[in-house]
């Protein structure tokens, strides 16, 4: 058979369409010759930007001895795990279960009907360092295919065992009423107490010098330094505040971010935030800059600002579609070199600032000796001199020059809905928070191009390539596009935005929600069949399509006044209230969502025409302050119909009126920015919780 991959439009298949081995895309084709034949499926999972995906492929699959040997004994099937992150789930599930880690590429053994018996990550092409070289692997597990199929089978069985007790919905053993649905007030709730342990864990686990939580490698678990900056403005830690503003600073002045052109890369291989695995991705971007922009908001730092502004920037400059998409990743190689776009010799860098060098070396440490394999990569100094804002930007201006005529790592030209979704809801809190009409242009534009080439009768479609939309969405890419179209209607008071959030939320409930057991499915109920329906409450690289869809309802609720949507998402927080207090790094999204569940959110509703310069006025004195769980809404007539959050909110005078509220209950009517500022700074604004109500 040939390499059927030429057909597909993932960059990161296309990149193995040339290989000696016979690779099939995921699908019935493949499955059915597994069944034919009676072949075991060897399942390869990778992504364009996973540089150990191109070393293995490099080594394995573009040697044709290996190319034989694969195509001899085996179905070879290929994946993207960012087309199919369902895949990705399950089969990184049984892996993590056979071998105790994780990773990719990933390779996968199953049986004809998709049933995993073995796997690792990575394998040389020769045996080295205590792993098996991959040939050895494909010949034994050739071999006990063929003459150990009980042994298979076994494997196989306990592997089925653990996607059984998997699916066991959380609340199982707790008591349940008539209907067979859990009493979860007689279980555990996320209530404050939750929320303290859970800040609690953090602390302990941030590491003081260099920030962040814990040693390397180290990622920079955004979602949990957002949550701990709610937990600041709900209850005046300032330590909760230290660990953000230190962490985020510490990785805006490491070699983790681009010194250059903006952006974070993917995560550092030290503890001190100054070797990176280069490549960089979209969503690691959306969450950081958000977050720049609740920083700044909380601290009026202009060096988080900076830092906030050029990643959305970077996102506008280099990873934007003609058409208003975001693509997905730049590698994290150029010339077969990791990070060789992004390093500089002490020579090199002489020559492009010329005068200015001396003071631009001593800013970013630059040497003749380098800090990366004989190059340097640009961090900041702490022991330096600041530069003035000007210079800085004029020696970025001129080193971005230069390096934009290297060879470019590859770009992954996919765009993605779910981390669309998490852009677009940055950009448009970016152009809120800065007051950016280029932001605000950039976040219209993807939205539009979200509704326009992605949903299709409510339902959101996971990628689109070359023109080509495919793979309806997962739980993830529908709620993470509808939380984008609140933040455009947060920002433009469009009442359309309302209404294509509204909709998408009805099919997150509709299509992926076991109403039984309160249970989110990463899968819709009409997704193709696989070995188990994945489901995943935990907060990794990305959020949960569980605590996506958890916020989401809560917010629609909060807006709508909607109870079964916050009953819906009650039921998702308490079922990990345990869990979230224990190991609060693994649910970072969901514990936003639990503050929101827990202190309710501050509910601002600004009446009268949004156009006016009165209304703008008041929008951007929301906008210059963190407020935590912000729900805001405003417009006047027809376009707030609908909206509980509006009823009764009347423009006083003729003159644009906020109203600052805790569950409908409002304070004074405000009709100028200085009183609204001062309800949103009182501390009282904040700190109602759920035990109250």
């Amino acid at each position: 058979m040939p390499n059927l991959l030429a057909l597909e439009t993932s960059p990161y298949l296309l990149q193995h369409a040339e290989n000696p081995v016979d690779w099939y895309p995921w699908g019935a084709a493949a499955l059915q010759r597994a069944r034919d034949e009676g072949k075991p499926i060897l399942l390869s999972i990778g992504y364009a930007a996973c540089h150990w995906c191109h070393v293995m492929a490099h080594e394995s699959f573009e040697d044709a001895e290996t190319a034989r040997l694969m195509n001899a004994r085996f179905v070879n099937v290929k994946v993207d795990r960012e087309e199919r992150p369902d895949l990705d789930s399950i089969y990184m599930q049984a892996v993590q279960a056979m071998t105790g880690q994780g990773g990719w590429p990933m390779t996968v053994f199953l049986t004809p009907a998709g049933e995993p018996f073995y796997g690792g990550t990575y394998f040389p092409p020769e045996d080295r360092h205590g792993m098996p070289s991959f040939r050895r692997i494909l010949l034994s597990v050739a071999d006990a295919w063929e003459t150990k199929r009980g042994d298979v089978a076994r494997a196989a069985q306990s592997v089925r065992e653990m996607y059984e007790a998997g699916s066991r919905k959380p609340e199982a053993g707790r008591p349940t009423s008539e209907d067979g649905r859990p009493k979860t007030e007689d279980g555990p709730r996320a209530t404050v107490d939750t929320l303290a342990r859970a800040t609690k864990d953090l602390s302990a686990r941030f590491e003081p010098m260099m920030g962040g939580f814990g040693g390397a490698p180290k990622f920079p678990h955004t979602m949990a330094l957002d949550f701990l900056l709610r937990r600041w403005a709900r209850t005046n830690d300032e330590h909760a505040l230290h660990i953000v503003m230190h962490s985020f600073r510490q990785m805006a002045r490491g070699g983790i971010y681009d010194q250059v052109g903006g952006g974070f890369h993917r995560y550092s291989v030290d503890a001190r935030w100054l070797v990176p695995h280069f490549e960089k991705m979209l969503y690691d971007n959306a969450l950081l800059a958000r977050l720049g922009a609740h920083l700044f908001q909380a601290s009026g730092s202009a060096e988080v600002r900076q830092v906030a502004e050029e990643t959305l920037r970077w996102v506008m400059r280099e990873m934007t579609d003609a058409s208003g998409g975001w693509y997905s990743s730049l590698d994290a190689d150029s010339e077969h070199e990791e990070g060789k776009f992004y390093i500089w010799s002490l020579e090199e860098f002489g020559r492009v600032l010329g005068d200015d060098a001396p003071a631009a070396i001593a800013h970013w440490g630059v040497t003749a000796g380098g800090n990366f394999e004989g190059a340097n990569i640009l961090n900041v100094r702490g022991d330096g001199p600041v530069p003035d804002a000007g210079s800085l930007r004029s020696w970025k201006q001129r080193l971005y020059d230069v390096r934009e005529r290297r060879i470019w790592p590859a770009r992954d030209e996919k765009v993605l809905a779910s981390w669309n979704g998490l852009m677009l809801r940055a950009m448009a809190e970016g152009a809120r928070v800065f007051g950016s009409a280029e932001f605000a242009s950039a976040a219209l534009r993807n939205g539009e191009f979200l509704w326009r080439e992605m949903v299709r009768d409510g339902r959101v479609y996971r990628t689109h390539t070359r023109g080509e939309t495919r793979i309806p969405g997962f739980l993830e890419d529908q709620a993470s596009v509808a939380l984008g179209f609140l933040a455009l209607h947060q920002l433009t008071f469009d009442r359309t935005w309302f209404d294509r959030a509204r909709e998408l939320a009805g099919v997150c409930v509709a299509n992926f929600l076991d109403e039984t057991t309160g249970d989110f499915y990463d899968t819709a109920a009409d997704a193709e069949a696989l070995v188990t329906r994945p489901r995943d409450i935990t907060d990794n690289a990305t959020p949960a399509g569980s605590s996506l869809a958890a916020e989401l309802l809560l917010l629609m609720a909060e807006l709508t006044g909607d109870v079964p949507s916050r009953e819906r998402a009650f039921r998702v927080l308490d079922s990990a209230a345990e869990p979230m207090a224990r190991y609060a790094p693994m649910f970072g999204h969901l514990l936003g969502a639990a503050d929101l569940a827990v202190n309710g959110g501050v509910e601002v509703a600004l009446a009268g025409d949004p156009g006016a310069e009165d209304h703008r006025a008041l929008a951007r004195a929301v906008a210059a302050r963190y407020v935590p769980s912000l729900v805001l809404a405003g417009g006047q007539g027809d376009a707030v119909r609908g909206l509980a959050l509006m009823d009764s909110r009347e423009a006083l005078g003729g003159r644009a009126t906020a109203y600052v509220c805790r569950h409908y209950a409002c304070g004074v009517p405000a009709t100028d920015a200085a009183a609204l500022e001062a309800q949103l700074d009182a501390p009282s604004s904040f700190t109602r919780n759920r035990a109250q109500d």
